[in-house]
């Protein structure tokens, strides 16, 4: 009696957790298809494959990533900023700027656009099952980010300001499509959010495109 009782609480545990990661798949992917079925632009065209100067895709621990070799042809005015995303509680989470280390914070790609300048500010970090979320838990600190949504607000505190971003598009793409660090134009000073999907794999690259309000 006492092993019946026994096997059927470890079976219920399996079924638990089971649909503890199978459920959020299943979420994400329903997300996807809607998200697919918008077809709206997200920044300039380019191939998958055509090369960026300085900028490579390296394994970063069991996954590809982004990885830049470029570096601002001025000082840099700070070291690190702070990131708010009001709509999924993420509260001034530190970004290290110029770094393509994001273990135990969120990484400011080199080269990149600092916070309120021309161009687009490009932020890697990393994510997991939304149930792993933790406040300055940088292994899972962008696992919601898929909740964001079009108009949300960003705030990035730099260089002693604040500045507002709103969030006017998502997509995801290919691991390694780098495409996606071009700014939309030119003129526009604009935000970007990557990190994993779907929750808890590292298939695709979630990005959510802001601009300066």
């Amino acid at each position: 009696m006492k092993k019946r009782v026994f096997f059927l609480g470890l079976f219920g545990l399996g079924i638990f957790l089971l649909i503890q990661v199978i459920m959020p798949l299943i979420s994400y992917k329903l997300w996807e298809i809607g998200l697919n079925n918008q077809n709206k632009p997200l920044a300039s065209a380019a191939p998958i494959n055509t090369p960026i100067l300085g900028v490579s895709i390296k394994n970063s621990g069991n996954f590809p990533a982004i990885i830049s070799g470029n570096k601002r042809s001025t000082a840099l005015p700070y070291a690190e900023f702070n990131l708010t995303v009001p709509s999924i509680k993420l509260q001034k989470v530190r970004v290290v700027v110029e770094t393509n280390d994001f273990e135990n914070n969120l990484a400011h790609l080199p080269g990149v656009a600092l916070p309120g300048e021309k161009g687009n500010v490009f932020i890697t970090g990393h994510s997991s099952l939304a149930s792993l979320y933790r406040a300055n838990n940088f292994k899972a600190i962008f696992a919601n980010l898929p909740q964001v949504k079009e108009d949300d607000q960003i705030l990035v505190e730099a260089g002693g300001q604040v500045f507002e971003y709103r969030v006017v598009n998502l997509k995801v793409v290919d691991p390694k499509d780098v495409s996606v660090i071009n700014p939309p134009d030119q003129t526009g000073r604009y935000l970007t959010l990557m990190t994993c999907v779907p929750p808890g794999l590292y298939l695709k690259r979630l990005i959510v495109l802001a601009e300066l309000r």
